[in-house]
């Protein structure tokens, strides 16, 4: 009995130690070797939890009186507050009426200034647009700050512009206008295409157009940056501003932008126009092909009117002489006839027609590869034209038709191949007509000969 009572109070006392293990984690970690031990660490965990609790309500007794003197400060804040916001109300009241009265007399005052005012800043604001798009801005910058300080003190209730102000407005649009109307060269900052910076003369042509080392110049107005175009007109137009820079009086041929002030689309239209080169490679591989076989049509062409040139001479000499040469169609026809003397007149004509029909391929070699290259050059040329209108068409058909410089782009790439087509067969059916009259020319007068031979043969029988 006595053991069981032990263990119970063991037990009893070993999770009484375990719920003040987390109040006296401390006194917890040591291990009791006996029930007097444990009874002793339990009575230590008791006095400690007491006086951390003591300390837990002096802490909280100390917090809440200050926290009364707290809300109190903050009652007597509020109060102080509230009265000194009633003070600057009445005082607002006060200055609003005197502000009143005192623009009153100031309108009073102004009298017919007021409309001078608006006269004024209507011009500046109008001038500092002008000034913002100007190409005199590149030569002489910064003037718009000065009308933005202008417009500002007219449209304030508190500041006026001076005499001074005024007249420099007056000077501005003066200078404006006079300044638009020179050609002066000046010093300035130019960015080139490769984004590097160089200090170079430049060339203003009134309001127009900015030259540089015999570039033109594009205006930036924000930021005020003069930067060379990457895209140059063609060479008449950068020889005469060469010209131009290099003049120092009278006249000089040279081209302007009229739109220039307004962003320079003349300009603009001109150097982005696609070159000869860049539209025949708009024509793609139809268009390449073209130009192959157009290539091929004229070198055959001249190639076969230089041998039948050769030829014609060599007939032409023939013609000439009273002895058979074998280095030219007649006189192999003529060495027919003279190996032949005792044929009557038909056997004759067979051998000489035989012989004319020898030489004809000779002399008509080409003739009917040029006629088809004609005929096919403009048929390549619609199969291209049609096939980049499908092209064209197809991506109107994905993106839409609002874009009509697009669509217009695409159908001119698309004529392109016709017009490779045409420019190959004109000038190849010209070089068939003149080679074939050289080829008839030399033919017919194979034929008249031999028919002039069997004339002879039929007389002395």
């Amino acid at each position: 009995m006595k053991m069981n009572f032990a263990k119970k109070c063991l037990a009893v006392a070993t999770a009484g130690l375990l719920s003040v293990s987390v109040m006296a984690p401390a006194v917890a970690e040591e291990k009791a070797k006996s029930l007097d031990q444990l009874l002793n660490m339990v009575k230590q965990s008791k006095i400690a939890e007491t006086k951390e609790h003591k300390q837990r309500e002096a802490e909280f007794r100390r917090q809440k009186a200050n926290q009364q003197s707290l809300l109190n400060k903050a009652k007597q804040t509020k109060k102080n507050e509230e009265a000194r916001s009633a003070r600057l109300e009445k005082k607002y009241e006060q200055q609003e009426l005197d502000v009143n009265a005192k623009r009153a007399q100031l309108q009073e005052r102004l009298g017919s200034l007021k409309e001078l005012f608006g006269h004024l800043t209507s011009t500046a604001g109008d001038l500092r647009s002008n000034l913002s798009t100007s190409i005199v801005s590149a030569q002489i910058p910064g003037r718009a700050a000065f009308l933005d300080e202008l417009i500002e003190k007219m449209n304030s209730a508190t500041q006026l512009p001076t005499i001074e102000e005024i007249e420099r407005l007056w000077y501005e649009l003066q200078r404006e206008t006079v300044e638009g109307s020179k050609v002066v060269k000046f010093s300035g900052t130019v960015i080139k295409p490769n984004g590097e910076q160089l200090t170079q003369d430049v060339v203003r042509i009134g309001n127009f157009n900015l030259l540089s080392d015999g570039n033109y110049l594009e205006f930036q107005t924000k930021g005020e940056k003069m930067i060379e175009l990457t895209r140059q007109p063609g060479a008449e137009f950068l020889s005469a501003a060469s010209a131009l820079e290099a003049s120092t009086d009278g006249f000089t041929r040279v081209g302007i932008d009229p739109t220039g002030p307004s962003g320079g689309s003349f300009l603009a239209a001109l150097i982005n126009s696609p070159s000869l080169e860049e539209r025949w490679h708009q024509g793609g591989l139809v268009g390449y092909i073209i130009t192959a076989v157009g290539a091929f049509a004229m070198l055959l062409a001249i190639f076969r009117f230089i041998v039948l040139a050769g030829i014609s001479g060599k007939v032409s000499s023939q013609l000439k002489s009273d002895k058979a040469n074998t280095n030219n169609p007649l006189g192999r026809i003529l060495k027919v006839a003279e190996d032949n003397p005792g044929l009557d007149g038909e056997t004759l004509e067979l051998k000489l027609e035989e012989a004319v029909l020898k030489e004809r391929p000779a002399i008509e070699s080409g003739l009917n590869l040029l006629k088809i290259i004609a005929a096919v050059a403009p048929l390549l040329g619609l199969l291209g034209t049609v096939t980049g209108m499908i092209i064209t068409f197809q991506a109107i058909t994905i993106f839409g038709a609002g874009d009509p410089k697009a669509m217009a782009g695409g159908i001119s790439g698309a004529l392109v191949t016709t017009v490779l087509g045409l420019v190959v067969a004109i000038p190849t059916v010209l070089m068939h007509t003149l080679v074939n009259g050289r080829a008839k020319r030399v033919l017919h007068i194979l034929e008249e000969q031999s028919a002039g031979i069997i004339a002879e043969n039929a007389e002395g029988k």
